[in-house]
């Protein structure tokens, strides 16, 4: 049985990935390195700033120190609010599919951007009431691909709405966008609907389910195709 819906953030409601890679590389020019396109959206996707920061910094043999890697990702905060201040990044049907799910399960986010950022891009596409709470970057210890954020999310469902049965990890249903959101929700005991959104579908084909947009998407033949109920 299906009691709980998580959704991913960028890559999954929002268009911003591709913000968030011309972010990355903006701060990162200065420091002399470019991010080519196909290596972001093949491995660096889906990770928080912190961890994307230092894998790029060591593979190229610069200082990854916590001081050098806090201060870009100060810079990279700055650059990414102005570029997705003014845009509509709401994918075509997210909002439906959203407000279909909270009309019959409890909504949270799990989401390896930062709270704020998460806030304004909720608040903004009108959709910040619909879910129970936000779990962002700087609540969990580890970013994707570890569980941590959705083990946060369940537990915080559970302080939230208490319960005489509360939700179990394989009751709710991930949705994600990355191979490393699917791993982590995997590891935290859930199920996940991947949306072909910022990879291929024979990227995504360890989710139980895989689609390829959220628009059009219905909740029913999501949670028949899960087997669930």
């Amino acid at each position: 049985m299906i009691r709980a819906v998580i959704f991913d953030l960028d890559g999954t409601l929002v268009d911003t990935e591709p913000l968030h890679f011309a972010a990355f590389n903006e701060v990162l020019r200065p420091e002399g390195i470019e991010i080519p396109r196909d290596e972001y959206f093949a491995r660096l996707i889906g990770l928080n700033d912190h961890d994307c920061f230092a894998i790029v910094l060591r593979e190229n043999r610069m200082d990854a120190g916590e001081e050098h890697i806090a201060g870009l990702m100060a810079r990279k905060t700055v650059v990414y609010q102005a570029m997705v201040a003014d845009r509509e990044v709401l994918y075509p049907g997210a909002e439906k599919f959203v407000r279909e799910c909270a009309h019959r399960f409890p909504l949270m986010i799990a989401t390896g951007t930062l709270r704020a950022e998460a806030e304004a891009i909720l608040r903004r596409a009108g959709l910040r009431e619909l879910f129970v709470e936000i779990i962002a970057a700087e609540d969990v210890e580890r970013g994707k691909p570890a569980p941590d954020a959705f083990i946060a999310a369940l537990g915080r469902l559970g302080r939230i709405m208490p319960d005489s049965d509360p939700i179990r990890a394989e009751q709710c249903i991930v949705v994600e966008d990355t191979r490393a959101g699917i791993e982590a929700a995997h590891r935290a005991g859930m199920k996940v609907l991947a949306l072909c959104h910022s990879a291929s579908a024979a990227d995504l084909a360890a989710a139980e389910v895989v689609r390829d947009s959220i628009c059009g998407l219905e909740l029913d033949d999501v949670i028949h195709a899960l087997g669930g109920r």
